[in-house]
């Protein structure tokens, strides 16, 4: 009995000791960022200082600078107008596509399947001038449109592969006897099959977004005024002049930016899981 409870008691410490370990070591990027945001520009260059706590009196100049003297507002909202844009045309060509191979073309379509997913994996640098060559004809330069045009191509084929697997794990049971009570196929997919995949579809919205947030290559090819910046190219370039680094300006972009997306992440981490165990089946 003490033997086993020893052990339990054991067991908690080394889950309680790892569990802090982990959560200081994750939250320890952002606490940098916090205090370099408010630090003066002489204590962050002064080697003297410890380089974790206040040496001098916290400031709100590398604010001002983020706001004032950028366009960082303007950039975020064309990062969201992009990111949800991008998002809805994903959803919208993704989850009808993903459940027509899933559920329509039998054999085939798990094939056509992985020959969708492997156009994910070409590199980005050989459809490059394929790309900028239609947003040319297009005569989207210097647009925001022009990488609502080119995102999907990245972000289509991943979700559909991905929800592939959410609409397999759900028994074609549930919509026979859905139809069977009267619903169409299209409404046993409204009505059934969509809301048992809620958790593949947020899958999608982080993952599409987050794409668009992170991307470099073809937002800083495609948009060269400075209005039309997304954030995570006008922060960079702007906020890095020649070998100069506004630290503190660049660290507040940073925490700002990241901070709803890694929220997104930790609030539907459970439901992701779900969806691939006991979601399916209720």
């Amino acid at each position: 009995m003490v033997s086993g409870t020893a052990r339990r008691l054991f067991g908690g410490v080394v889950h309680a000791f790892v569990l802090i370990a982990f959560s200081v070591l994750l939250a320890f990027p952002f606490y940098w960022m916090l205090i370099t945001i408010f630090k003066t520009t002489n204590d962050l260059y002064d080697l003297r200082n410890n380089p974790f706590k206040f040496n001098e009196k916290p400031t709100l100049e590398h604010l001002q600078l983020l706001f004032h003297d950028t366009l960082y507002l303007r950039w975020v909202g064309n990062t969201a107008f992009v990111g949800a844009v991008v998002v809805l045309i994903t959803l919208l060509l993704a989850v009808p596509g993903a459940y027509a191979l899933a559920r329509l073309t039998g054999r085939w379509g798990e094939r056509l399947g992985i020959g969708i997913f492997l156009t994910y994996l070409v590199p980005p640098t050989l459809l490059f001038i394929p790309l900028a060559r239609l947003v040319a004809i297009l005569g989207l330069q210097d647009s925001l449109w022009s990488l609502i045009v080119v995102y999907p191509s990245f972000t289509v084929p991943f979700s559909i592969w991905l929800l592939m697997g959410f609409f397999k794990s759900i028994p074609r049971e549930l919509e026979d006897a859905a139809m069977v009570d009267g619903l169409t196929r299209f409404g046993a997919f409204i009505k059934l099959v969509v809301p048992i995949s809620v958790s593949g579809i947020l899958t999608v919205v982080i993952f599409s977004f987050t794409l668009v947030t992170q991307e470099f290559g073809y937002a800083l090819t495609f948009i060269s005024s400075k209005s039309h910046q997304m954030v995570g190219v006008g922060v960079p370039i702007f906020l890095v002049r020649g070998d100069v680094y506004y630290w503190g300006s660049l660290m507040a972009a940073c925490l700002i930016t990241s901070l709803p997306i890694a929220l997104l992440y930790n609030v539907f981490l459970d439901r992701f899981i779900a969806g691939f165990t006991v979601g399916a089946v209720k």
